[in-house]
């Protein structure tokens, strides 16, 4: 299923190797069976026969629940391999850094990246494209959350969080950390000034729980995964929206030079248009599309995250 070297490296989820590979032989006999290997992470592998390119492995930022991942992921890698006639893999990682370092040594073919951590990779790895972004991350946002103990009521003035107990998420994602801390010192609040420092919770829905216990009085995280957990409604009423950041870039899907040279140049486009074809008035799609919270997908470029990359090097993310 994969070389012996990727099942050695490090940043993977322990447990986690082996995984499923996806193909469309073995969707078309055995969905099902698969679909379940998948979200328990449990499966079985061969090593690729010589000249066989081997499955497409993608990875993505832990930004959320693990069981959130693999479902999301774990659908993704069969509708793949399903409508390209690939075989697809979903290896998860243990953090931002190791998708980072997974993607640059070529353990990981395609990895869904925050703008922060797409940027890291990228300019760690020469010849890797943006193949695609949601629509919703034209116009990304995050949210300032605060305990509904603080007594702060909705408002624009982020001065009035600078003396509260405040977590980021990720310390390199970007909804969670990078333009966060970009617009608190555009408000002339220290973005690292808060008292005992600022927290890293690792993940948006972990913010989410840090600020509802009280650990925190406030924190940050990715707007579309407040908006998910208040619908549904896992938001403990003790956690509300403080204040919305403006818009900018986000996430996007990332494609390796390796991945090209074994699959064939034509890989990227044929990524491309299977991302950007996805349409809700499909069943199949629009289960895809409900997972990312997205309406569709469209074409991306690298000069879309310019932004991103200045303030991360302002702000010594980005090297």
């Amino acid at each position: 299923m994969r070389p012996a070297r990727a099942a050695r490296s490090g940043g993977l989820v322990p447990g986690s190797d082996p995984v499923p590979t996806f193909s469309r032989r073995t969707l078309l006999t055995g969905t099902g069976a698969l679909l379940a290997a998948a979200l328990t992470g449990c499966g079985t592998g061969s090593a690729a026969a010589p000249g066989d390119p081997g499955p497409l492995r993608i990875g993505a930022i832990p930004d959320q629940d693990p069981e959130v991942l693999q479902r999301l992921f774990g659908t993704v890698a069969g509708s793949l391999a399903a409508d390209l006639d690939l075989d697809v893999e979903y290896r998860p990682v243990t953090d931002y850094a190791a998708a980072v370092s997974l993607f640059r040594t070529g353990d990981l073919d395609l990895v869904w990246f925050g703008g922060l951590t797409g940027v890291q990779a990228r300019l760690q790895t020469r010849g890797a494209v943006p193949i695609a972004q949601r629509d919703i991350d034209e116009e990304f946002h995050s949210v300032f959350v605060v305990n509904t103990a603080t007594g702060l009521a909705p408002a624009d003035d982020l001065a009035s969080l600078a003396d509260l107990r405040f977590t980021y998420g990720s310390e390199t994602s970007t909804s969670g950390r990078l333009m966060p801390a970009y617009y608190l010192r555009e408000a002339g609040v220290d973005p690292e000034g808060f008292p005992g420092g600022p927290g890293f919770s690792g993940s948006h829905d972990a913010t989410i729980a840090l600020v509802a216990s009280g650990t925190y009085q406030a924190g940050v995280l990715n707007e579309q995964v407040w908006r998910s957990r208040t619908e549904s409604g896992e938001v403990d009423p003790a956690v509300v929206a403080y204040a919305r950041t403006p818009a900018y870039h986000d996430y996007h899907w990332l494609l390796g030079p390796g991945a090209v040279e074994r699959f064939g140049g034509d890989l990227g486009g044929r990524l491309t248009g299977w991302f950007t074809g996805l349409s809700a008035g499909d069943p199949d799609d629009a289960a895809v599309l409900e997972l990312f919270g997205a309406g569709s997908f469209l074409p991306t470029e690298a000069a879309n995250y310019r932004q991103i990359e200045e303030i991360g090097r302002d702000l010594g993310l980005v090297s």
